[in-house]
């Protein structure tokens, strides 16, 4: 798995990006070695073919993660008793090697590794390249209800800013605690005032952490804001889009502490917390109306497209380099002009590898400076990219 011969021109060269994958037994695919280059590589083939699964392995790969969040045993392609997927990276401090081996069998089903040597997590390793994926299933996303919004803004915050997870890990600590107590207390029955003891030193505890948690949340969101924006009018998606941060806790420990307090009959009869920012959303709006109840279709998956590609663009400020984009059937419901925007815009700079049922949905597909990869049905990939790359048999 070398690098290639002639790689595509454009990104920089020492953007951190994917050079190589190599993916034995993991879902479909028997084995797989393909070679990539730093910018656009279209993925094309029918339904059901492999194409997800490829892009799935470049994430495993990374990660050390499916973003299907999937088990170890889905992972390994059936009949095969382990799998593995490597991909060879290279960062401004050179080439390394991440890579993953599954066995559900054993106590650890995954064992991961950098350059050979064992690591307990892949996340952390600073040659690692960051991932931004675009799925049809994370539509919901904008759709859906306000947890996996949170979860999303939360996945930012480790980004941009990291100093903060502490906080958040404080947070969820204390309510977890603060709902376990609250659940036993109603269970003994205990009146009022010896909730209100035992609850005391939880509720001061959850305050800090919740108003921590709040001006995080909101710096994020106020930090992607505009780019998200201008990512939305390159995509032609008319009007305004509007990333807002919609706390349910205020930034003052002191003001979350007493709407706890205010709250304890209401916490007891429940049985656990109703007020903090485990309740908060990130509201998508275009022109002041919500795209998750007033969107259609093609305007939901424009604004999730802008959200990615603004999110890419502030964390490539935050950390120097750019997120490596995995977009998967990222092109069925636009326009030729919409295509044509997209793949402006994501061929500006860094890599990203699209799939897509057919390579003439991708304007430029032909362009030489293009990579290539034909998945076809019966688990196998067989094309030369234009970068020099190759595709093996699966």
């Amino acid at each position: 798995m070398g690098t290639p011969t002639a790689p595509a021109p454009g990104p920089s060269a020492v953007a951190t990006h994917l050079v190589g994958l190599r993916v034995r037994d993991v879902r479909t695919y028997v084995e797989a070695d393909v070679e990539l280059g730093p910018g656009l590589t279209v993925v094309a083939g029918p339904n059901g073919a492999g194409k997800t699964n490829l892009l799935e392995a470049a994430y495993l790969a990374c990660t050390g993660r499916s973003f299907r969040q999937a088990a170890d045993a889905d992972l390994v392609r059936r009949g095969a008793e382990v799998g593995h997927a490597a991909a060879t990276v290279m960062a401004p401090s050179g080439p390394s090697v991440f890579s993953v081996g599954i066995d559900p069998a054993a106590p650890r089903g995954r064992r991961l590794r950098v350059d050979g040597s064992p690591v307990e997590t892949l996340l952390d390793h600073p040659a690692r390249p960051r991932m931004s994926v675009f799925l049809p299933d994370r539509m919901v996303l904008v759709k859906g209800g306000p947890a996996l919004r949170r979860a999303h803004l939360d996945q930012l915050l480790a980004v941009l800013r990291p100093a903060s997870m502490p906080v958040r890990r404080a947070f969820h600590e204390a309510l977890r605690q603060r709902n376990a107590l609250l659940s036993s207390l109603r269970a003994r029955g205990a009146d009022a005032e010896r909730a209100r003891g035992e609850l005391a030193p939880w509720d001061r505890t959850l305050a800090e952490a919740a108003a921590g948690l709040t001006v995080a949340r909101r710096e994020t969101a106020e930090a992607i804001r505009p780019a998200v924006n201008e990512r939305a009018v390159q995509l032609g998606l008319s009007g305004e889009l509007e990333i807002s941060y919609r706390p349910r806790a205020d930034e003052d420990p002191d003001v979350v502490l007493a709407a706890l307090q205010e709250r304890h009959a209401g916490d007891l009869e429940r049985g656990f917390t109703h007020h903090g920012p485990h309740r908060d959303d990130l509201a998508v709006r275009r022109d002041g109306r919500l795209i998750t109840r007033f969107g259609s279709q093609g305007e939901q998956r424009l604004s999730l497209l802008a959200l990615l590609l603004g999110e890419a663009d502030v964390m490539e400020d935050a950390s120097g380099s750019r997120p490596v984009l995995l977009l998967d059937d990222v092109m069925s419901e636009l326009d030729a002009d919409r295509r044509e925007r997209l793949v402006g815009l994501i061929s500006e700079r860094g890599q990203a590898l699209v799939t897509v049922t057919e390579a003439g949905h991708v304007p430029g597909a032909d362009d030489p400076v293009v990579g290539r990869i034909d998945v076809t049905p019966g688990s196998a990939v067989a094309s030369a990219l234009a970068s020099g790359g190759r595709a093996g048999s699966a």
